[in-house]
């Protein structure tokens, strides 16, 4: 007996689009970013887009991705929230970025679509930037709680996080996911 799959909703960042390359492309990351956009092609999950994020992938999502993408429209698997700018956390967010510096202010800020879309819908992101927007998030999490429960999802590792076996198995909320429990070191 198969167990029942849930819907979810992922934000999808550009990084991954971009990363996925052409069907030909055979460097490890390409793959990975492919074979996992393959994977929410072939299971219940629809994918969240913004007007913002929309654009970022419009800037630099490759021909394989731009394929993905139709097809994912076409299957009836796009999500396009009307969500509003939530001033409260861009302010929070702006405020502890920069009592650390002007770097982790550009950072975080531009990626803040990315939360607000995962905030707005299942609380998903899917991101290779790992060194910069999830670790800042996650060490801002302590400071601001709605950050605190989002799950963040790297395509690229997958030994660590094995992220296709976690999609085909309902994308469920896990709490070595969570933005909370990424990093040890807090600001």
């Amino acid at each position: 007996m198969v167990a029942k799959v849930n819907l979810q909703r992922l934000v999808i960042d550009a990084s991954v689009a971009r990363s996925a390359g052409d069907k030909n492309a055979t460097y490890p990351q390409s793959v990975h970013c492919r074979e996992f956009l393959l994977a929410v092609l072939n299971t219940c999950h629809q994918i969240v887009m913004t007007p913002a994020i929309r654009a970022e992938w419009d800037k630099h999502q490759s021909s394989y991705a731009r394929k993905w993408r139709i097809q994912m429209i076409s299957r009836k698997k796009w999500n396009s929230p009307n969500i509003s700018i939530n001033d409260s956390l861009w302010s929070q967010v702006e405020s502890i970025a920069a009592d650390v510096s002007n770097k982790r202010i550009a950072e975080m800020t531009k990626d803040l679509c990315l939360i607000e879309a995962a905030l707005a819908t299942d609380k998903i992101v899917i991101s290779l930037d790992d060194n910069t927007a999830r670790k800042f998030f996650s060490e801002a999490s302590i400071k601001i709680d709605e950050l605190k429960n989002i799950v963040w999802v790297n395509p690229d590792k997958v030994e660590e996080e094995q992220p296709i076996e976690w999609l085909r198995n309902g994308a469920k909320v896990e709490s070595d996911r969570l933005l909370m429990n990424y990093s040890d070191k807090k600001i």
